[in-house]
């Protein structure tokens, strides 16, 4: 492995030992566990400049994306327990978490599992061992790769495997961020609705039609937003549950074509997150966040970060801004004409940011693969199953 991945295993860090924050969360029992060592014996790659992939035919390079909360799936994890020191990594998960991850995300219920508060650690721990099995069926991948996102907590995954933060420091921010979302959401009735629209679609005009709504209902102060730019004329709109039910009830009104509720339990990438703001940024003042070691797109910006400060405070601001996840694929994938795609890897459960990828980049999308983490394989030493794969 080159020097830059076997940094980047390093630096995943998967110590679960934290340092104490002034979030009111309780902070995990210190542990001498070292499950980096676990999870890559690759310490003592040579060194290789990073530049090296850069340099590489645009085919033979590779992007990794996360996906984020709502993707989440009882089984999740099924599909990589076979391959070596995955089981490390859950029990590193449950000593920061202080309960069974993998139990959870194996076995439900559902319901549990969809719970803020437990769905985004189960979506990252699931996707961090996703790039464990890529790399243990298709190495060059993670070798050859020159840039990640993950959207929404799916970030957080990204930038652990870019090397930016530890694993613990990343999960524990998790942890914080998914129950100070959880209060944040249980204290007003709201949630999201991804709506599909055509180029006449009136999104910001909806968007305030039923805010007045809400208004004569007598709901103060009430939101209703974009809150993630996924593809062209598609949205999801985050708010007060009055404003998506009053969406959905005149979506012909604005020139939707389709609208369907999320399995979230809040108006997430909303000011209704205020609330969640102070505790992330308090606990990201603990954790030691470097420079990623390949490129990294920002949900705020949609573009790569530049330096370690403008993580933590882009990380901050995420959970109130929306997600410019279509704006991201664009600035990955731009090319000049005849200029091959990489290939892109989506590692985590479900296939949605394949199929986001396929309406903004149809020929970016015709180098893409998913990793299976549902699927026992009888034999892990098997290649990636074709069928999963539009190659």
């Amino acid at each position: 492995m080159r020097a830059r991945v076997a940094r980047a295993a390093g630096a995943w860090g998967w110590s679960v030992c934290c340092r104490r924050g002034v979030s009111n969360f309780p902070v995990p029992p210190p542990s001498a566990v070292d499950v980096a060592e676990l999870l890559r014996g690759a310490t003592t790659a040579e060194e290789q400049p990073w530049a090296a992939a850069a340099r590489r035919a645009p085919g033979q390079c590779s992007v990794l994306l996360f996906p984020g909360q709502g993707s989440q799936v009882v089984g999740m994890g099924r599909g990589l327990l076979g391959y070596p020191r995955v089981r490390e990594l859950y029990d590193a998960a449950q000593r920061v978490l202080g309960y069974d991850l993998l139990e959870l995300s194996l076995h439900g219920p559902q319901e549990d599992l969809d719970r803020t508060v437990h769905c985004q650690p189960a979506v990252f721990v699931a996707s961090l061992a996703a790039v464990e099995k890529l790399h243990h069926l298709q190495p060059a991948v993670i070798e050859n790769c020159i840039a990640a996102a993950g959207f929404s907590v799916g970030e957080f995954a990204a930038l652990v495997f870019a090397g930016a933060m530890e694993f613990s420091e990343g999960l524990y921010a998790v942890k914080v961020r998914a129950e100070a979302m959880q209060e944040a959401s249980e204290a007003v009735p709201s949630g999201m609705l991804s709506v599909l629209g055509q180029p006449r679609s009136k999104f910001n005009f909806a968007c305030l039609e039923a805010q007045k709504h809400c208004k004569s209902l007598g709901i103060e102060s009430p939101v209703c937003e974009v809150a993630s730019y996924l593809f062209p004329d598609c949205r999801v709109i985050s708010g007060h549950l009055e404003a998506l039910r009053f969406l959905q009830k005149n979506s012909s009104r604005y020139h939707f074509r389709r609208t369907k509720m999320l399995p979230v339990s809040g108006g997430f990438h909303t000011r209704l997150m205020e609330p969640a703001v102070q505790p992330l940024a308090q606990v990201l003042k603990t954790v030691a966040i470097r420079k990623p070691l390949v490129a990294v797109y920002s949900n705020v910006s949609g573009s790569r970060y530049l330096h370690p400060t403008h993580i933590r405070q882009l990380l901050g601001q995420q959970v109130v801004s929306p997600v410019k996840w279509e704006q991201t694929m664009h600035a990955i994938y731009e090319r000049r004409r005849g200029t091959e795609f990489p290939g892109t890897w989506e590692v985590g459960p479900g296939q949605q940011l394949g199929s986001i990828l396929r309406s903004c980049n149809l020929k970016a999308w015709k180098g893409y693969s998913h990793v299976d983490v549902l699927r026992a394989s009888e034999d892990p030493d098997a290649d990636l199953d074709p069928s999963e794969s539009p190659r």
